[in-house]
């Protein structure tokens, strides 16, 4: 399958701009061409940045539709989600809702582990009151935080309060944990289950392909 992935972040940094796509190729098979929308180097961290990001990956889908089966937004806020999904002809998964879904498929409380207090809309409105967050955890203010030591330092230190505060399940709320590979390192040290949001969207699509072709039979 031909994904076109959409980062909402901007870098010239080709092996950031691809690390989303490794691992949905690893996980999935999927051919992935990935592209950046332009002037946001930090991405996504408040609601100014969100509604910058909105009209550029509308944009930036209507241009890779031709190219791709499916597209996927990578971003836990899921920019321009809704008027993606108007514009283009074939699915578009947001990062957001399919790492809310896929950590529902859990029992118990769901911590959630992004940018501080921080939560991505999507997030938030699927998970209620089974949400679990720590107060001032953190202190990162912008994804590319995370890319830096002492932003994978927090990260770590707050998945185990989260932990240690009765999290039966962590889901990470932003994609940058993605670039850096977080899941499968807390997964090592906390033994529980971790959602990583990028490899949600990827089970999302491979589930919404497998409903048409049964609807096909």
């Amino acid at each position: 399958m031909r994904v076109g992935l959409i980062r909402v972040m901007t870098t010239s940094d080709r092996r950031l701009l691809h690390a989303h796509g490794k691992l949905l190729q690893e996980a999935f098979g999927f051919t992935v061409t990935s592209r950046c929308i332009p002037d946001q180097p930090s991405g996504v961290y408040d609601q100014a940045s969100l509604e910058s990001a909105a009209p550029k990956v509308v944009q930036l889908a209507q241009e890779m539709a031709g190219e791709a089966d499916a597209l996927i937004i990578s971003c836990t806020s899921d920019p321009g989600l809704a008027a993606t999904r108007a514009a283009v002809d074939i699915p578009v998964i947001g990062a957001g809702a399919a790492a809310a879904a896929a950590a529902l498929t859990f029992g118990g409380r769901i911590g959630v582990l992004g940018l501080g207090a921080h939560v991505p809309g999507p997030i938030a409105e699927s998970l209620g009151d089974r949400m679990l967050l720590i107060d001032g955890e953190g202190r990162l203010e912008t994804p590319d935080a995370f890319l830096m030591p002492a932003g994978i330092f927090d990260a770590l230190a707050a998945a185990h309060m989260l932990v240690d505060a009765g999290a039966d399940v962590i889901v990470q709320a932003s994609t940058g944990l993605s670039s850096i590979g977080m899941a499968d390192v807390l997964r090592r040290r906390l033994g529980v289950p971790v959602i990583d949001a990028v490899t949600a969207a990827g089970s999302m699509l491979v589930s919404a392909v497998f409903a048409r072709e049964v609807q096909k039979v």
